[in-house]
């Protein structure tokens, strides 16, 4: 398997499996999970980055404990639409992935995810800065994947 567009996916995997979300961070992976009708993203966990092998091994256990049939990789491309450093961990993450795995990756920008999140935690929760470290990563791989998931829906699916 590849890294995969998107809207490839549905064709690649079984109908009632469930994505799951990444956004990885410098030093931690937000994770969340679609349900396996794929309609609603949630956050699911916060991964510390250690060594990638713990890491993936990880996330593993996550996808198979939930039904999961493809992986959506948040890419902080640049607002320019550029795509700078992180875009290449990111993607070089992927490959790594698919050496120990065959599992569809798809990529979603996330452009302005963590700063969406930062908001709602900020204006609907009133969120402390210390109750925000903890949450932003998961929620902003949440909103990650939620739109993807709404990108699928558009298409259909």
């Amino acid at each position: 398997m590849a890294v995969v567009e998107l809207t490839e996916i549905p064709a690649l995997i079984p109908r009632y499996s469930a994505l799951i979300g990444l956004d990885l961070g410098e030093k931690t992976i937000g994770v969340a999970v679609s349900d396996t009708t794929r309609m609603v993203a949630s956050p699911l966990e916060l991964i510390r980055k250690t060594k990638f092998t713990q890491e993936a091994n990880r996330l593993f256990s996550l996808i198979d404990g939930r039904e999961v049939g493809a992986i959506v990789i948040g890419l902080p491309v640049n607002m320019d639409g550029t795509e700078g450093v992180r875009c290449q961990s990111n993607r070089a993450f992927a490959r790594n992935l698919l050496r120990l795995r065959e599992i569809p990756i798809a990529f979603w920008d996330e452009r302005m995810s963590t700063m969406a999140v930062n908001r709602f935690l900020i204006d609907q929760l009133d969120a402390s800065r210390a109750k925000r470290a903890g949450l932003v990563d998961q929620m902003a791989a949440a909103w990650i994947l939620q739109g993807a998931l709404e990108r699928l829906r558009s298409v259909g699916e």
